[in-house]
């Protein structure tokens, strides 16, 4: 069979990246274009100083890419790019550029949903085993996906409000922490100690996840604790909450392993690189003997490598797009 060269598109949010990805999981090259620096002094993504970041960033990046690759476009089998979920006008950079190169060098045009690139980061470090649940947990989402064989998805449960990443975030930025937060909860947690009564919010049989009560807990608590003259300790406030969050993911995740009888489990989405999440995650895969799979930091964060490989699965199922394709910033993973 002919080798298959995927050349992936990812802009979702402040990150302006492009991949070659060999057969869906041999990374041929990777360039990412961060914007952390710029929207930190914010406290967080501004979109429409993302936007023109992307515009200005797009082109040298795909050149940077093709360089790393030794390749051009001709060689590239098909173009695959982030069309949703995400912010409208980054997006929207991404996706015009796909269509462009598409329709000049007679590339098909595969749409890949940001939530399975993020679960096929992991075929990058090992391939997808089937059937298996994953987890996505990064700053704009929080879903449960069950799947039992490529490229199909069905979702178990989602949040109701906050994602989790997004709630570490305004923790972070109730404590005083510089953006982008989580890492610095992790940090933190990880010297503190649980001390802090914190509520586990939406602990019931359902498969969704809710964030927002925790966050108002956490600045509630902080404000009380103020108004009383007391200091808050971040480091022991850090550890309570992040205990928090994993016991509201992991109770639910291990619950769904159990009743759809699976033995593959994969994390997925940025908040998978906080270490408190991944080593409780292990701890119970290894207690359950579940296989169990992250990605590596390099593919935990938004990255072009796993919009690449999922768009192979995805141009393998015949999944195509026409000029018309547009962003969205709400859509299902279907």
């Amino acid at each position: 069979m002919k080798d298959i060269y995927i050349l992936g598109i990812e802009s979702s949010c402040d990150e302006t990246s492009f991949s070659i990805v060999k057969n869906g999981v041999e990374e041929i090259s990777t360039v990412i274009s961060s914007q952390i620096d710029i929207h930190k002094q914010y406290g967080g993504v501004v979109p429409e100083i993302a936007s023109r970041a992307h515009i200005k960033n797009i082109t040298f990046v795909l050149e940077e890419c093709l360089e790393k690759a030794k390749l051009k476009i001709e060689d590239i089998t098909a173009i695959a790019v982030t069309y949703g979920p995400g912010l409208i006008g980054s997006l929207l950079v991404g996706v015009e550029c796909a269509k462009t190169l598409a329709f000049l060098y007679h590339k098909p045009l595969i749409p890949v949903h940001h939530i399975a690139g993020h679960i096929y980061a992991n075929n990058l470090v090992k391939r997808l085993e089937f059937p298996l649940i994953a987890l996505v947990i990064s700053g704009g989402h929080t879903e449960l996906i069950y799947m039992d064989k490529d490229y199909s998805f069905k979702k178990l449960g989602s949040t109701l409000d906050d994602a989790v990443g997004e709630c570490f975030d305004k923790v972070a930025k109730v404590l005083n922490l510089e953006y982008p937060g989580g890492p610095k909860i992790d940090k933190l947690a990880s010297i503190g100690e649980d001390t802090y009564n914190l509520p586990i919010p939406l602990n019931d049989s359902s498969y969704n996840f809710s964030f927002s009560g925790l966050k108002s807990a956490v600045i509630n608590l902080v404000h009380n604790e103020e108004q009383r003259g007391n200091i808050i300790n971040k480091e022991n406030l850090a550890k309570s909450f992040q205990e928090v969050v994993i016991k509201s993911l992991t109770k639910k995740t291990m619950r769904a392993i159990e009743e759809y009888k699976v033995h593959n489990f994969i994390l997925a989405g940025g908040v998978s690189a906080n270490s408190g999440v991944r080593g409780e995650f292990q701890r119970l895969c290894e207690l359950n003997n579940i296989n169990y799979t992250f990605p590596s930091i390099k593919y935990a964060t938004d990255n072009a490598a796993m919009i690449a490989s999922a768009g192979y699965y995805a141009y393998l199922d015949g999944r195509r797009a026409d000029l018309t394709l547009n962003a969205t910033s709400s859509c299902n993973l279907e």
